[in-house]
């Protein structure tokens, strides 16, 4: 899943593709290099980040999904927790909603999503991004973010989402520390259990330079990729990047390891 902000203060790349054309011609070139999933964002939900209206969201996101579903043939997600710019989006093409909340922010995202039979990405966070980090206390990092995610699921299904529609994301950097984000991506198997694909984005986040030290987001995409190896190792089936082309390297060579320890076979 490539990621194409059209936000102007993303912490990795904001600004870089708020002109839909600009976006428009870095989904393409992410298709070309081997993404399967594109998936559009107009507000930042970076830690402190500020919320921005339904409508400011749907200025950036629209025109950038109208022309994409045009421009590719992978399917199209947008990052919403926001059931208004969710309809806008699919009723334009997007096939995917990818909710950051859970479906905690817009009780409405459910039912939108199961009335256009879209994908639905339900990944865990704690609080807003405002104050993420005050909730940022676990017993276990893994149970409790499996526990947290099923609450979502049974949210989702009780709206008509079909099961089979859902994706679970463990939400490295969101309420979690970095010691907490390497432990929600070591405890993937824990998720096994819902028995549900799994969505990993660690790109460029924070949390790596905890391994690394100090060091800008486009300075991480080496961690970024080795993350990304890891969590195809540990079962995830989706991985959410900034840097296709690494990625999808990473995740080949990860996906070979599994196929020689007979987990499934090479894709």
């Amino acid at each position: 899943m490539g990621i194409l902000n059209v936000t102007p203060d993303s912490f990795a790349d904001g600004g870089l593709h708020m002109e839909a054309g600009a976006a428009e011609a870095a989904g393409v070139a992410m298709e070309a290099q081997g993404a399967d999933i594109i998936d559009v964002g107009g507000e930042s939900t970076r830690p402190g980040s500020d919320p921005v209206s339904a409508e400011e969201e749907l200025a950036r996101v629209l025109p950038v999904v109208k022309r994409l579903v045009r421009a590719v043939k992978v399917p199209i997600s947008v990052d919403t927790s926001k059931a208004s710019v969710a309809e806008a989006a699919l009723g334009e093409g997007a096939a995917i909603v990818n909710d950051v909340s859970g479906l905690r922010y817009d009780a409405g995202l459910a039912q939108v999503a199961a009335r256009a039979r879209a994908g639905l990405v339900l990944m865990h966070a704690r609080g807003s991004s405002k104050d993420m980090y005050r909730e940022a206390h676990y017993r276990s990092v893994p149970q409790e973010v499996a526990d947290e995610l099923r609450v979502s699921v049974e949210r989702a299904v009780a709206a008509g989402v079909r099961r089979e529609a859902l994706i679970l994301d463990p939400g490295l950097g969101f309420a979690k520390k970095a010691t907490q984000s390497f432990a929600a991506l070591a405890g993937l198997p824990e998720l096994a259990a819902l028995d549900l694909p799994v969505l990993v984005g660690a790109s460029r986040k924070s949390f790596l330079t905890a391994a690394l030290g100090e060091r800008t987001p486009d300075q991480r995409d080496v961690a970024s990729a080795a993350a990304v190896a890891a969590a195809v190792l540990l079962g995830a089936h989706i991985v959410r990047v900034h840097n296709v082309p690494g990625a999808v390297d990473a995740a080949h060579v990860a996906d070979r390891i599994r196929a020689a320890a007979g987990l499934h076979e090479p894709c």
